[in-house]
């Protein structure tokens, strides 16, 4: 039966069902139902002759009146206010006389069942089977041409989006720096355009290259544009796409989206965020036959089973390769691993100069001075920055976007956006002297980073900040510039003990990041001599809860009270350190405080201004 019969049969059969409901509550009959009066009323009007016919279903029976008849004393002699239709109930107790009476006025007696007609009951009983086969029906011709989805129809569908190659649209020119990644990506896209050139020397394109890196560094980019270079079709899925609560749908869109790849070879497929389905098998709390393992167990077996595919290769892009299964990373599946890093100074100006062709740029804006100033952003940070900018001048009514736009939101974006907060006279005193110990420790100590703002403006969550920016970006972090670091954490708290005599709750970040970076100096870079060149898993991340509760303790409890000793030792150091450097140089922290308070936000050069005295240093005890 086609599916065009089975719609007009299921809309007969639910009229056919009210039409019979409304006929068996009516009795057959669609007339007025009068007027409603008592069963005395009734009886008064049966004595005087003046009930012709009466129709009896249960309790309930209605009549019709030999004339017309008023319902109320005050319709009497009024013309058209009579009725000649009633209806009445049964009374409680039982009246035997009733039906000899009728009989002797002669009133014509009809009696209807209460209990629902054959056809009622039959539809009633035959409509939710009658469901249940229509839905089987329209199910059975949901598998038809599904293949890879079987009997899960349209939810096994992989739901990947299919880029033609003219809808693509990028290329390697669009994409700033990142040029030893593209290199490598330049074999993939040479394989996709000419196969036979490698197949002929009996080489092997990799099945499936792994962009792993921070999050922003434009690893989605990058794959995109490997398929607007090669000219080939591009599947993109997001992991998480192929988890459902139903098992077996994320193996069936697995199958379905290689499929589909498959017949437009040759061509991409490209998986964002792979640790949603690629995290290692067994890690959890819970067993291995779930649904995201399954999923997992599939994705193995298509990328390197029985079934090769050739001319398809996958491209994923994670944010954590730390917590990938081990099959995932083995050659034959992800052959190639690139590391999309943070970009440098140059590249941020190249990407700088991407963004800026979407805006009005003021021609004396120096790109070059922007992107020396935003260590660590990635690419989607400076799209923000720019977005930003732009934001800023249209909300001024300015016609380019300038530096002091680009530096304004440089600010927001790196300090978070002013809030307006009502502080008192000491709360605003106390945030000035904070700031001022963290500005005048950085500023004083060697081979720190330089002082480039800072503020007692509300910004973000904090009450003031104390912004540093380094002169070129940082691989490597000796241990003295690391103390330092502690230092100046420090002096923002040693300078409210120093001028005000007491403590405040404002150190709480400060007191949190100086304790978790003095604890990976001695538990994971080895930079204690009590403790010595040796590692221990405090400090560490890890990737699963029950990773974390199954690894065992790798060091003794003597161990463990060494490690909380010299911790507390080397934060105890900075401290006196910080202490005897403020103390030596105590009317600079003044003045900068009373500037501070007056001004509210000071650049790096008004710094210098302020503290021009001759700095005194003080003696380095770590």
């Amino acid at each position: 039966m086609s599916q065009n019969l089975w719609r007009p049969l299921v809309a007969v059969l639910l009229v056919i069902f009210f039409v019979n409901a409304f006929y068996s509550f009516t009795g057959g009959e669609a007339g007025e139902t009068g007027g409603a009066i008592s069963y005395s009323r009734f009886k008064k009007e049966l004595t005087a002759d003046n009930i012709k016919n009466v129709t009896f279903k249960g309790s309930v029976f209605t009549g019709e009146f030999r004339a017309v008849t008023p319902l109320t004393p005050a319709a009497e002699g009024q013309k058209g206010r009579g009725v000649k239709t009633f209806t009445t109930m049964k009374p409680a107790i039982d009246d035997p006389g009733l039906m000899g009476d009728l009989e002797n006025h002669k009133v014509e007696v009809t009696a209807i069942t209460t209990e629902s007609s054959f056809l009622n009951t039959l539809v009633i009983s035959l409509l939710p089977w009658l469901i249940i086969l229509a839905v089987w029906f329209f199910a059975l011709r949901g598998m038809k041409g599904q293949g890879a989805g079987g009997m899960l129809g349209g939810f096994a569908k992989s739901g990947a989006r299919e880029y033609v190659p003219e809808k693509v649209g990028i290329t390697f020119a669009q994409v700033a720096g990142m040029e030893e990644a593209k290199q490598e990506l330049r074999e993939i896209v040479d394989y996709l355009k000419e196969p036979k050139r490698f197949q002929r020397l009996g080489g092997k394109v990799p099945k499936g290259v792994l962009l792993f890196g921070p999050p922003g560094t434009g690893k989605t980019l990058l794959a995109r544009a490997v398929a607007g270079e090669a000219g080939v079709s591009f599947f993109s899925i997001s992991a998480s796409q192929f988890i459902e609560m139903f098992v077996g749908v994320g193996a069936g869109r697995v199958r379905d989206l290689f499929a589909t790849a498959k017949k437009s070879s040759p061509s991409i497929i490209f998986i964002d965020e792979l640790d949603a389905v690629g995290r290692s098998r067994g890690a959890g709390m819970g067993g291995g036959n779930d649904e995201r393992e399954q999923t997992l167990n599939q994705l193995l077996s298509e990328m390197d089973g029985f079934d090769q595919h050739e001319e398809v290769v996958v491209i994923a892009a994670t944010n954590r390769p730390d917590v990938l299964d081990q099959a995932l990373m083995r050659p034959g599946r992800f052959d190639r691993h690139l590391v999309i890093e943070r970009p440098d100074w140059r590249d941020r100006e190249a990407i700088l100069r991407v963004h800026c062709q979407k805006i009005v740029l003021d021609p004396h804006v120096e790109l070059g001075v922007i992107a020396r100033g935003t260590p660590g952003m990635t690419g989607a940070d400076l799209e923000n920055l720019i977005n930003e900018a732009a934001i800023l001048a249209a909300r001024g009514n300015a016609q380019q976007v300038t530096g002091d736009h680009l530096e304004q939101a440089k600010d927001k974006v790196l300090m978070g956006g002013e809030r307006k907060v009502a502080l008192s006279e000491l709360e605003k005193q106390i945030t000035a002297l904070h700031e001022a110990g963290h500005t005048l420790a950085a500023r004083l100590l060697p081979g720190t980073d330089p002082v480039h703002k800072v503020t007692i403006i509300p910004r973000g969550r904090a009450l003031g900040v104390t912004q540093q920016l380094p002169d070129d970006d940082r691989h490597y972090y000796p241990r003295s510039y690391l103390m330092n670091r502690l230092v100046v954490l420090l002096g923002g708290r040693v300078a409210e003990r120093l001028l005000l005599g007491d403590l405040s709750t404002g150190a709480q970040n400060d007191l949190k990041v100086a304790t978790e970076l003095a604890e990976k100096m001695v538990c994971q870079w080895g930079m204690s001599d009590v403790i010595g060149p040796v590692t221990f898993s405090r400090g560490e991340e890890h990737p699963f809860l029950g990773m974390k509760l199954a690894q065992e303790k790798s060091f003794s409890e003597e161990m463990a009270w060494r490690l909380d000793q010299e911790i507390s030792r080397i934060v105890g150091a900075a401290e006196k350190q910080a202490e005897e450097l403020l103390t030596a140089n105590r009317p600079k922290l003044e003045a900068l405080a009373a500037a501070l308070t007056e001004e509210e936000t000071l650049d790096g050069k008004r710094v210098d201004e302020i503290i021009k005295l001759p700095v005194i240093a003080a003696d380095k005890n770590q």
